[in-house]
């Protein structure tokens, strides 16, 4: 082969495209002619294997015949790429990877060309914020609504978030000349592209407003404190989020609000733990209660005394189940249950008739 375009890049015939991309990255960045030390006749001849050798179906061609057939000698760039409507040139210049970030702008450009129309600009949505919100375990098992305050951007009263008074009338954008866009050259990742993008001085409506409010800036939006009711519905369990649509943060010159997300913690109760949708509650008693199966009496959590029985087969370590007293649950009917841990209460001191009435009821255990 004249030029073998493995041998160029350093690589083997079986190189992965990665493998091919990198190579040409590499010396690319060496002998581009606008780098120190750079070579036009290397930096071409690394184009043109790299353009050959990165396309699946010239790679196969050149490495049956050691060369392609697009109409263009030795594997050149064809005609999609010179001399055609959309005008793209895919010689890719390192020295424009910073632009890599502005992909999505070269594609409204791409799509552009292909008779697709790009809408004009709209103004930036405000962002989503996250606060947190603590309440006690008597508010998430009866549900409440709190009053928030926080400090965001929030409309500008004077324009009313517009950031300027209508009233008062347009001027045509003396830059885009009422279009709103502008066109520019512009060298991007994958080649030289003529883009159009938005005008900077009208923000793309092609219009500016005679009197901007003067207290925004023309923004339409100001820092201040906000105000907002949240609703906590019954059963609300730790750490869940509860989301208020357009809530958060103004948008700018009349574009939506972000939401608010309020992270809602439940105060440690005193009292009562809980699990899931139960709840956990101690209760002392003493043994003599234990042994004669005597009933126990407890408050639940809406403060009601209740009365639990126990069983003649308990045992010292389980818990007594009282269906229907835990927490409601979330989305659902019913509610989930209270769970009662007996702590036994031992006697300080045993007097001797105590002790003899012990060994009496020890016999009936043999």
């Amino acid at each position: 082969m004249e030029n073998d375009y493995y041998k160029i890049l350093g690589i083997q015939k079986g190189a992965s495209e990665e493998e091919v991309k990198k190579a040409y990255r590499s010396l690319a960045h060496k002998y581009h002619p606008d780098k120190s030390g750079g070579d036009d006749k290397m930096f071409k001849k690394i184009s043109e294997a790299y353009q050959v050798l990165s396309n699946k179906e010239k790679r196969a061609q050149y490495d049956k015949f050691g060369r392609v057939f697009d109409g263009q000698p030795n594997g050149g760039q064809g005609g999609f790429g010179q001399g055609q409507p959309f005008g793209f040139d895919f010689n890719f210049d390192p020295s424009q990877m910073d632009d890599f970030s502005n992909l999505s702008e070269v594609f409204d450009s791409f799509f552009e060309g292909l008779g697709v129309k790009r809408k004009r600009r709209t103004y930036r949505r405000g962002s989503d914020l996250e606060i947190e919100h603590e309440i006690k375990l008597e508010d998430a098992f009866k549900g409440t609504k709190a009053e928030l305050k926080f400090k965001t951007l929030i409309r500008c009263a004077p324009c009313k978030g517009m950031g300027h008074f209508e009233k008062e009338g347009y001027t045509t954008c003396s830059v885009c000349n009422g279009r709103g866009e502008i066109k520019e050259a512009r060298n991007t990742f994958f080649g030289n592209f003529e883009q159009v993008r938005a005008c900077t001085k009208c923000m793309g409506t092609g219009q500016i407003p005679n009197k901007v409010c003067g207290t925004c800036t023309g923004t339409g939006r100001l820092k201040a404190e906000k105000t907002v009711e949240l609703v906590i519905t019954p059963g609300i369990a730790e750490g869940q989020i509860i989301q208020i649509p357009k809530a958060g943060e103004v948008g700018e010159r009349g574009a939506d609000a972000g939401d608010l997300y309020v992270r809602v913690h439940v105060k440690v109760h005193p009292v009562f733990a809980r699990e899931g949708d139960d709840l956990i509650v101690k209760k002392e008693v003493t043994l003599a209660d234990l042994l004669l199966n005597r009933a126990v009496t407890l408050s639940n959590i809406e403060g009601k005394r209740i009365t639990v029985d126990v069983p003649a087969s308990f045992k010292f370590g389980d818990r007594l189940t009282v269906a229907n007293e835990g927490m409601p649950r979330l989305g659902a009917f019913g509610r989930g249950k209270l769970l009662v841990d007996l702590d036994v209460k031992m006697p300080k001191k045993l007097s001797e008739h105590a002790k003899k009435l012990l060994e009496e009821l020890k016999k009936e255990w043999e």
